[in-house]
C-alpha cells in the first residue's frame, strides 16, 4: 500500500470536513432557534473530531494534513449564505441547504470508500467508523427539515 494514496484520501475527508465545520459556523450564525444553533455546534464537533483522527493519520504515514476547504465547499458556504438571506433566515431553508451539505460529505466518503485500493484496512476501517457517524448526523438535519416542512 502506498502511502501517497493514504495521505491523498485521507486529506480529501479532511477538506470534506473543513467544509461542514464552516458550513455549521455560517448555518450557527445565520440560525435564530437556540435548537439549531446547538445542533449545528455538535455536528461541527463530530467534524473537529474527524479531522483530529485523520490529520493524526497523515501525519503518522509521514503527510501534511490538509488545511484547507475545497472549492465547491467555498461555493456551497455563499449559497447558502445569500440563500439565507433571501428567505429571511426561514428555519426550512437553512436545514435544506445543511443537509445539501450532509449529502455532499456523505458522497466524498463513499467515493474514497470504493476506491478501496487507496486506503489501508485500519484507515478503511476509521473511514467507514466516520461515516457511519455523519450518517447519522444527516438523518437528523433531514428529520428536522422534514418536520419543518409542515
Amino acid at each position: 500500500m502506498e502511502n501517497s494514496k493514504n495521505i491523498d484520501a485521507l486529506n480529501k475527508l479532511i477538506e470534506i470536513n473543513n467544509d461542514r465545520i464552516e458550513g455549521y459556523e455560517t448555518a450557527s450564525k445565520e440560525a435564530k432557534d437556540t435548537d439549531l444553533k446547538s445542533l449545528f455546534g455538535e455536528l461541527a464537533a463530530t467534524s473537529h473530531k474527524n479531522v483530529s483522527e485523520l490529520s493524526s493519520e497523515v501525519t503518522r504515514l509521514g503527510g501534511k494534513p490538509e488545511e484547507g476547504t475545497r472549492v465547491t465547499g467555498k461555493f456551497f458556504r455563499a449559497w447558502m449564505d445569500v440563500k439565507a438571506a433571501l428567505t429571511g433566515n426561514d428555519r426550512h431553508a437553512i436545514l435544506d441547504s445543511c443537509e445539501f451539505g450532509e449529502d455532499k460529505a456523505l458522497e466524498t466518503y463513499e467515493s474514497v470508500l470504493e476506491k478501496g485500493n487507496e486506503l489501508s484496512g485500519e484507515h478503511t476501517q476509521l473511514v467507514s467508523q466516520q461515516q457511519t457517524t455523519l450518517r447519522a448526523d444527516h438523518d437528523r438535519v433531514k428529520a428536522l427539515r422534514d418536520a419543518s416542512a409542515n
